[in-house]
């Protein structure tokens, strides 16, 4: 096989790719999801495992895709079924690697219309659409639900803004992939990047001068909030709960176990450095999630209701804090609709820079394995995701969403990456991987992680996926507690997910069996 890799498509700078790496992490987990964790797991407690894990699972799961990447695209391929082949000699890899496929895909599609929220409240927030007279927990809820068309009434007669602020999402993505990896991806980073820490920076700084709002209420202040966050109860250590949650936190943050890594990784150079580049993306993350997304909603959230009330609403998930809570307080700051502006726009630019790196590995699949243009490829992807989110958008309130969240956006990434991580470190062997991502590296990494990417990672990884079977997704496929009006459409869900799972393997089959005629006949 080929490893020339000059035809295809290249970063037209470092600092591009790393933007646009980071940009693919920093998502809206990061100042959703993480803050939610982070309340629900004892504050400070958290941030201990936290840490642990990122050093032994996302610092090296950040390598192994980097590495598998760029090791693909060496043989021009930019999606998970051709970098399993060539890493592993059976012709089972390739179909392993439809796991990266189906998850990417199927998280796009849900993704895109939680992104156009984002983009929807922004306008919002600019003209205090959602602004009440007395602002609480349930308008806020129910402007929210009438938003999305679970309700009418509270703002919206039906879901007709919702749908039109979606398709503007849509177009949005799929304008930045058509454009391409250099005058596309690389320039949306170079743009959305800097104004996210920019806008998250002004927000921190506002959050700082909050002080305590009610002079009455003095435990209502920022600085328990930050008290809160930073100041652990160790006694909460021997929980594993708080551990497996740290775990899982750092797994999703760094967006590793979907395959987009591997897809940006896929077009660079062979020898070009990928040791400090998969480095700088870990941490560029970590500081936008632990500086910027830990001093925003959790502290500013305890200075208007309280350590208590905050843990009551981070029960309730990354949507109620971010589309509920937020928009309280917005109302009770001064100047609080361009707080609100920015705030949304901010989640908008990190879900924006996710979602079309989940597009790029199914347009390198489609360019790579069938020799598709991208301008061909780029319309039947935003053809077949346009269908699919039809379902998602108006079956919202009977658990669509959430099925597919959980099946591809929870359970899927730790499956995938533990197959990666045992396929790259185990069959195309450990010294080999490491070797490869240590090629060209401007950095020398440490022996000490050959050890813990071939032992330690794989062990937490697997320690998750059975954790996570037994309490979760047994009970989900089984449907615990789901009342019967939903079944019918979570059913709907995952047949939706079964036909995206077998397209794509028959895909795959296709196109290996279309090389293999074209062998013969050459």
């Amino acid at each position: 096989m080929s490893q020339d890799n000059s035809s295809r498509e290249q970063w037209g700078s470092r600092i591009g790719l790393i933007l646009a790496v980071a940009g693919n992490a920093i998502g809206l987990g990061n100042f959703l999801r993480f803050p939610v964790q982070a309340a629900q797991n004892g504050g400070g407690a958290f941030m201990i495992p936290y840490f642990v894990a990122f050093l032994l699972l996302g610092i090296p799961l950040m390598w192994i895709e980097w590495g598998i990447g760029r090791y693909g695209g060496k043989f021009k391929h930019g999606s998970a079924p051709g970098m399993f082949d060539v890493l592993w000699n059976h012709k089972l890899s390739k179909y392993l690697g439809a796991t990266g496929l189906f998850i990417s895909l199927t998280i796009m599609i849900y993704y895109t219309y939680i992104e156009s929220w984002t983009l929807g409240y922004s306008i919002f927030s600019i003209f205090k659409m959602y602004f009440v007279e007395t602002p609480n927990f349930e308008n806020m809820k129910g402007f929210l639900h009438s938003y999305q068309g679970i309700q009418q009434g509270n703002g919206f007669d039906s879901i007709a803004t919702a749908y039109i602020i979606m398709l503007v999402t849509f177009f949005i993505n799929f304008f930045v992939l058509y454009k391409g990896i250099s005058a596309g991806i690389e320039k949306l980073a170079k743009v959305a990047m800097p104004l996210l820490f920019i806008f998250a920076v002004i927000l921190v700084v506002r959050v700082f001068t909050l002080g305590t709002p009610d002079p009455s209420k003095p435990e209502y202040s920022v600085w328990n909030g930050f008290a809160f966050i930073w100041n652990p109860d160790f006694s909460k250590l021997n929980d594993p709960k708080i551990w497996l949650a740290a775990a899982g936190q750092i797994f999703f943050t760094l967006s590793v176990g979907m395959g987009t890594i591997h897809a940006y990784a896929s077009y660079l150079k062979p020898k070009d450095d990928i040791a400090l580049s998969g480095l700088s993306t870990a941490a560029t993350n970590e500081f936008a999630e632990v500086v910027l997304g830990g001093s925003i909603a959790i502290p500013v959230a305890v200075a208007f209701f309280g350590v208590a009330t905050t843990q009551e609403v981070a029960q309730g998930g990354a949507f109620n804090l971010g589309f509920v809570s937020m928009p309280i307080i917005f109302q009770k700051l001064p100047l609080g609709e361009v707080f609100g502006f920015l705030w949304f726009l901010l989640l908008f630019f990190a879900g924006i820079t996710s979602s079309v790196a989940m597009g790029q590995p199914i347009i390198a699949f489609l360019e790579d394995e069938f020799g598709f243009s991208r301008k061909k490829a780029t319309i039947i992807l935003a053809a077949f995701v346009l269908i699919c989110v039809q379902f998602v958008v108006f079956f919202l309130e009977f658990g669509f969403l959430d099925e597919m969240d959980y099946w591809a956006g929870t359970f899927g990434l730790v499956v995938f990456a533990l197959i990666e991580t045992i396929l790259f470190m185990w069959v195309f062997g450990a010294d080999k991987a490491f070797a490869e991502i240590n090629s060209g590296g401007d950095i020398k990494i440490p022996v000490i992680f050959k050890y813990i990417m071939k032992y330690v990672t794989p062990t937490i990884l697997l320690i998750i996926m059975i954790w996570w079977l037994i309490n979760d997704a047994i009970p989900t496929l089984m449907m615990k507690g789901v009342p019967d009006e939903k079944i019918p459409y979570i059913l709907g869900a995952r047949f939706m997910m079964l036909l995206i799972l077998g397209l794509i393997l028959f895909m795959i089959h296709l196109a290996w069996k279309n090389k293999q005629i074209s062998k013969v006949e050459a």
